[in-house]
């Protein structure tokens, strides 16, 4: 059974940097497209950013470009968020997505998406 598990989040101040870590149990990475996503209470899910199955080719979401990084290391079945320059808006539990599809512009939309991990709490400070 494939398990997402992702990992980093915690309380920062407004500026500060996390890094969030996604790790894929159950089979290869490598099988997988894969997304962030955010939700905070009250607002629906957010697409934060997407990665095609080799890294090659990225995709972000337009409250994060510049700020927010995602790559992955299939060696280490595991993809990761750099978050820099963070603001209280991007207060939230972020999950990530995995897809079999091959990438495309659809890895922007949840429903892309077949398997999901549980979330970790990002809260941003002012």
């Amino acid at each position: 059974q494939v398990q997402l598990v992702e990992s980093g989040g915690g309380s920062v101040q407004a500026g500060d940097s996390l890094t969030l870590s996604c790790v894929v149990s159950g089979r290869l990475l490598s099988w997988y497209g894969l997304g962030w996503f955010r939700q905070a209470p009250g607002r629906e899910r957010e697409f934060v950013a997407a990665i095609s199955r080799s890294g090659d080719r990225t995709l972000h979401g337009d409250s994060v470009k510049g700020r927010f990084t995602v790559s992955r290391d299939n060696a280490k079945n595991t993809m990761y968020l750099q978050m820099s320059g963070l603001k209280p808006e991007d207060t939230a539990v972020y999950m990530c997505a995995a897809t079999v599809a091959t990438y495309s512009a659809n890895y922007y939309y949840p429903r892309q998406y077949e398997i999901w991990g549980l979330g970790t709490q990002v809260t941003v400070s002012s």
